[in-house]
């Protein structure tokens, strides 16, 4: 079902919205409840793990915003199930064109991409798209640049990283036609690269009202919950 335009860009202010409240670089997010989280603790979640250094370049959702704690999002909760050290400097709104201060390959130094990349991780999770939904139309042609840009950089200056690309994930039952046509570039991209591939993500809380936030638009900790159940599935499925 295609959203009404009043709605993607109620949606669209909001998570603007919470993205500047948050602060688009230093990792703070709000909270479910009001409360906040710095982005120090949001960045260093499970850095005394011994395990593998896993980062995870992502938007809210990876973020963990709706959250009551970032220990609580389902990125460290995976990562301390498997003993991993997490770096994790997702930023509320982002998206392969959404909310950037540059445009691949031209990347300013507070971008997510060459920030995973100094950081040279063991695993790399790639979990964008959702926020590109609300640039399409327009900006389609941008948007799939974006996406095989920012794989194929992360691939090339990371030959040893194992990376790990999830469909974005979706937030509503509704679905506009951009989700498949994102998910499809996505993949693509990440079939380009030999990364491995995460299907389905875009429907894991698909259904569930009870699993969101109070600001409607993020998951809470029983949602952030059972999406660390699926991945913690596929992750098996892919020998992690």
């Amino acid at each position: 079902m295609i959203l009404a335009a009043g709605f993607v860009a109620v949606v669209t202010l909001a998570l603007f919205t919470v993205s500047a409240v948050a602060g688009r670089n230093t990792g703070s997010a709000e909270r479910a409840g009001g409360s906040s989280t710095s982005g120090d603790t949001d960045r260093t979640a499970g850095t005394a793990a011994t395990g593998p250094r896993v980062a995870f370049y992502g938007d809210s959702y990876t973020l963990g915003t709706g959250a009551s704690d970032p220990a609580r999002r389902w990125s460290s909760i995976v990562s301390v199930e498997r003993g991993w050290n997490e770096f994790n400097p997702s930023v509320n709104g982002l998206g392969f064109v959404n909310n950037r201060s540059s445009t691949p390959p031209d990347y300013d130094a507070d971008d997510e991409v060459p920030q995973v990349i100094a950081d040279n991780p063991d695993i790399l999770f790639v979990t964008m798209g959702l926020n590109d939904n609300f640039s399409m139309p327009e900006r389609a042609d941008e948007i799939q640049d974006a996406i095989s840009t920012d794989l194929r950089f992360l691939h090339d200056s990371l030959p040893a990283t194992r990376i790990i690309v999830v469909e974005p994930f979706w937030y509503t039952d509704d679905r506009p036609e951009s989700v498949e046509t994102i998910i499809g570039w996505v993949r693509s991209a990440a079939d380009d690269i030999g990364a491995d591939w995460v299907p389905d993500a875009s429907h894991w809380i698909e259904g569930h009202p009870e699993w969101m936030a109070s600001d409607g638009l993020h998951p809470n900790d029983d949602g952030y919950a059972e999406m660390a159940t699926r991945m913690d599935a596929e992750l098996g499925r892919l020998g992690l």
